[in-house]
């Protein structure tokens, strides 16, 4: 029978009485992780969002109807108790922080009964994921959830001091907009007021901080909730949260400055870890070629090698064909790994091609120094020797090489170079290795569309001396664009923006959008753009991915309160869900039913 909580008041957290309050009385409230009965004596480990406490029931102390009280207690009913923190009676439990003290109950109020819960409610359990969500009210409650979710609290609490101090202001943008459709899918809002037109949910509060600095608003930041309808993968969800930000009257290095500094404010007070001024900064060219990705993870070596040079006489067709097709032909070395059982080595090929890899070639470096290669047949020793120096080859170790248009090998050695470290223990998740990525691609080519696309987004400034390649190379244009990078993952990214009316002009006609295109899709922003716009440039984060690695975990749905999962449903409210045929027609919607033909069988 649940009882009042009438004339209590909680004076402590769990974790909050120690050593110090030893003879005090205090109240504490909260969960019963676990009971244990022993005679006249009966223990429980009482838990609340700070952690455990131990309680002691004795029946000389507090009569034999609490005592009898306490001897029902099970695990998650919710109680109030009132008594005295003592020493420990019994050995001290070094891995809590309140393993030296107990608190010896004088009365005890249930204030809730519970069921048995479908999980233990303790850390790192194994329970399913998909389990875990649909009961996502007891799993927050486990220890590790909840100290995720604190750290949450408390990055986006520093955030805002920082910046606040940094002279930004905190201004909210529209959740209900006009949809863009220049990047992911738009999730689309009916309007009952408007039928037959849409809002959209921002998929970044891109354009309104952009005006909000036409405004004359000089430093703003949100953290703000963003959308986009598109696959989900580990770290993406269809609703997320941005540390978006956005600052006039500065270049690149103005925006990497204030973002260095808050990134070391962060780690320092929230983990006590020391990030290195400045961080690394490195070309997207050079983070391609080096690494094969524009997000490489800096924990480990495994540099990519481009060999086309040394192959492109040899004997072998698919180094060849590929050189002659514009390709290159690059390989990495796996040091140590030379033994690796060839079934190991054929799941590595079988990994490749899911990046788009026709296969993988190899070289084994025997301890001996002899060689165990798949195209060793096709080559001379010169250029095998040649190959493996290149590759800093030594006894033992395993190098594997892709051919292919570059874009396709940068793909699947970049993913190999990480599977790999991952296989071979190097990927030290207290290791926390920073870069930027600058000098991006203004434009990349879509198949799809038979066009060039902005990379970032059309409102993206090109670098001043690619300027003249706009019309004629828009490929080689480079972008000034910044994505800083965590351990393989991109946090957060950037760029600075076109403020010349002429200048984004020519970026609209480069992405094949004639005037009244760009008008219809942004002509709010183009027309607060005629009366007088600060050169401005900004940056977002994706706070669940900063959070994620902040907490090492490796999903962000570990660090977000009440996630979607991979179809973006939510299995705790079963949303999304139908509505009534009601609610459809005030939004003059109709929902077209999938047609079921019947085939009558003829007697």
């Amino acid at each position: 029978m649940a009882e009042s909580m009438v004339g209590l008041k909680r004076t402590h957290r769990c974790t909050e009485v120690s050593s110090a309050n030893v003879g005090e009385k205090v109240t504490v409230m909260g969960w019963v992780q676990k009971r244990r009965n022993l005679g006249a004596l009966i223990f429980v480990d009482l838990r609340d969002r700070s952690g455990l406490l131990q309680i002691l029931f004795d029946e000389n102390v507090i009569g034999k109807e609490g005592f009898d009280k306490a001897y029902t207690l099970r695990n998650e009913f919710v109680i109030a108790v009132e008594g005295t923190v003592n020493k420990r009676s019994g050995a001290v439990n070094e891995n809590l922080k309140t393993g030296d003290i107990e608190v010896i109950a004088e009365s005890l109020r249930i204030l809730s009964e519970s069921e048995t819960p479908p999980f233990p409610i303790e850390e790192n359990i194994p329970t399913k994921e998909d389990i875990r969500l649909k009961y996502r009210c007891l799993d927050l409650r486990r220890p590790d959830i909840q100290s995720n979710i604190i750290m949450r609290s408390q990055v986006a609490t520093l955030t805002r001091a920082f910046l606040a101090n940094e002279g930004f202001l905190e201004i909210e943008t529209p959740m209900l907009t006009k949809s863009t459709p220049e990047g992911a899918r738009d999730y689309l809002v009916p309007s009952r007021v408007h039928p037959g037109k849409f809002y959209a949910l921002p998929q970044s509060p891109q354009l309104f901080k952009q005006m909000l600095m036409c405004s004359g608003y000089d430093r703003y930041m949100q953290i703000a909730r963003c959308f986009r309808d598109e696959d989900l993968r580990a770290d993406r969800q269809p609703e997320f949260t941005q540390i978006d930000m956005e600052l006039s009257f500065v270049d690149v290095d103005d925006v990497i400055d204030v973002n260095e500094r808050l990134l070391a404010h962060l780690f320092k007070e929230v983990l006590n870890v020391d990030v290195q001024l400045p961080i690394q900064r490195m070309t997207w060219q050079e983070a391609m070629d080096r690494f094969g990705s524009d997000k490489p993870d800096l924990r480990f070596g495994m540099e990519l090698h481009d060999v086309s040079e040394i192959v492109k006489n040899c004997g072998f067709s698919v180094f060849t064909s590929a050189l002659e097709n514009g390709g290159s032909v690059r390989g990495i070395n796996a040091k140590g790994q030379g033994s690796m059982p060839r079934k190991k080595i054929d799941a590595l090929v079988d990994f490749a091609k899911g990046y788009g890899a026709k296969g993988l070639a190899y070289i084994c470096i025997n301890e001996d120094g002899t060689y165990k290669s798949s195209f060793a047949k096709f080559m001379t020793d010169e250029e095998m020797d040649a190959l493996v120096k290149s590759l800093d080859g030594e006894k033992g170790d395993l190098l594997l090489f892709a051919a292919d248009r570059n874009k396709i090998v940068w793909n699947v050695l970049g993913a190999l170079r990480v599977e790999l470290a991952d296989k071979m223990g190097l990927l030290d998740k207290n290791d926390y290795k920073f870069l930027w990525v600058t000098e991006f691609p203004q434009f990349e080519w879509s198949d799809e569309e038979e066009r060039w696309v902005a990379m970032h987004h059309p409102f993206t400034m090109p670098m001043d001396e690619d300027l003249d390649k706009l019309e004629s190379d828009p490929g080689a244009v480079r972008a000034k664009a910044y994505d800083i990078v965590l351990n393989g993952t991109e946090i957060g990214g950037g760029s600075v923006r076109i403020h010349q009316a002429d200048i984004q002009s020519r970026m609209f006609k480069a992405l094949g959008l004639t005037e009244e295109t760009a008008n219809e899709k942004f002509g709010f922003l183009l027309d607060a753009f005629k009366y007088g716009v600060p050169p401005h440039a900004g940056l977002a984060y994706g706070l669940d991915r900063l959070v994620m690695l902040m907490a090492k975990r490796d999903s962000i749905r570990d660090v977000i309160a009440f996630p979607k999962v991979k179809d973006a449903s939510c299995l705790l409210t079963n949303a999304p869900d139908v509505v009534d045929e009601k609610q459809l027609k005030e939004l003059s919607i109709d929902i077209a039913k999938e047609e079921t033909e019947e085939k009558s069988e003829e007697n």
